[in-house]
């Protein structure tokens, strides 16, 4: 059989699997790419590249020797401006070369987000130097938020409380950054009721949302999601008017995990990945099509059809807490007992070949019928506590 479409994906993590899971349903081959074998994506894929993303000549030879229909990124260290290149040389990145660019890296899609489109955001300034934090510090005031530009998963990012923690700070910082580009983003805390990621979908037909998207975060990684999460109408309202402010000045078709703090009716820009957002894995036993579904979707031109959540759901991460190459992840027949008839439980284990200290190592996921996200949360949260990771060197 001819194949719908060839894709080449460029990071291969858990979130990168699920894709190849949905884009496989719709009759794609996919290439999955990596910079070490065994990555959870290339578990389910026709073809594996294993090379760092970083690496532009070998970044170049690998989209030209295989020539894919649509280039989609799922990391956001890769050497971006070989993404423009091929793109003006007739590739099709997803969903552009331009939104890699600017989402690669924190200050690229602030400045966007604050200085062009006009969003509301929190007060920030950037340093490339310990004595520059300093600087900003006193400017912003404390606690201060200190974040790499470009960074994943939270790392390198933390919450200073006074003068003292600034050079911890900028040495986490930069020991969590990936690229090579030395540089922090040092933002005012904003004292929130909550945070939101709003699944965006922009695809030929316009914009389409998912139901908001509640999360907990812990070192600045998601711990749990939930969906739908409460927020008043005049607040979602706002939160759709940014979203597709930002998704249509980024172009191209795909999904777009939006994140916003939310204090009352006001709502305040965070960040955004032009793809699969983690805290979007609560999806999966949401909605009828996952986020993932989505995203295929939109890349192929397929229709998209309004998004509904009929029952609060919730996803909870199983955590690593050393390295080990030599494990196995037990307690999966307890973890997907529901507690009862109204409880659906689901799981997913990503299927990574080492761990590390606070690595997702895989997800459950609860619905409840007839019940609240609170019901929903604990028990995904309760079914997380039964998966045990065992050691075995």
């Amino acid at each position: 059989m001819t194949p719908t479409a060839t894709i080449l994906l460029l990071g291969s993590g858990e979130l990168g699997r699920e894709f190849v899971i949905s884009a496989k349903r719709l009759g794609c081959r996919v290439i999955a790419c990596d910079s070490y074998e065994g990555a959870p994506a290339m578990q389910v894929a026709d073809g594996i590249e294993v090379f760092s993303m970083l690496d532009g000549e070998a970044l170049r030879a690998t989209i030209e020797r295989h020539r894919p229909d649509h280039i989609v990124p799922e990391v956001e260290a890769i050497r971006t401006e070989v993404l423009a290149e091929v793109e003006a040389a007739g590739f099709h990145v997803v969903p552009s070369a331009r939104a890699a660019q600017l989402t690669m890296n924190r200050d690229a899609i602030r400045d966007l987000a604050a200085s062009e489109l006009g969003l509301t955001t929190s007060t920030f300034e950037y340093a490339e130097t310990r004595e520059a934090l300093h600087a900003a510090a006193a400017r912003i005031g404390f606690p201060l938020v200190v974040k790499p530009v470009m960074s994943s998963s939270g790392k390198g990012q933390s919450t200073v409380p006074d003068t003292d923690g600034i050079d911890a700070a900028w040495d986490y910082a930069a020991a969590g950054m990936r690229g090579d580009r030395l540089r922090v983003i040092a933002e005012a805390f904003i004292d929130f009721d909550y945070e939101i990621t709003l699944l965006t979908v922009r695809h030929k037909n316009g914009v389409t949302f998912c139901p908001p998207i509640g999360h907990r975060q812990e070192r600045g990684d998601y711990r749990e999601s939930w969906q739908p999460a409460a927020m008043s109408d005049v607040a979602l309202a706002s939160a759709q008017d940014m979203a597709t402010k930002v998704v249509d000045a980024l172009g191209g078709h795909g999904i777009f995990g939006v994140e916003f703090f939310v204090k009352g009716d006001a709502v305040i820009f965070s960040e955004l990945s032009p793809r699969p957002h983690d805290t979007g894995m609560v999806t999966l036993i949401s909605q009828s099509l996952s986020e993932f579904d989505l995203h295929a979707r939109a890349i192929l031109g397929l229709p998209i059809p309004a998004i509904a959540v009929s029952d609060a759901s919730a996803s909870a991460v199983l955590l690593a807490d050393r390295d080990a190459a030599d494990f196995a992840i037990t307690g999966l027949a307890d973890a997907l007992a529901a507690p009862d008839s109204a409880t659906a439980i689901d799981a997913r284990i990503f299927g990574k070949p080492v761990t590390r200290p606070y690595r997702r190592m895989g997800v459950t996921l609860a619905r409840v019928v007839g019940g609240t996200t609170d019901d929903a949360r604990t028990a995904a949260v309760a079914a997380a506590a039964k998966l045990t990771i065992d050691y075995r060197d």
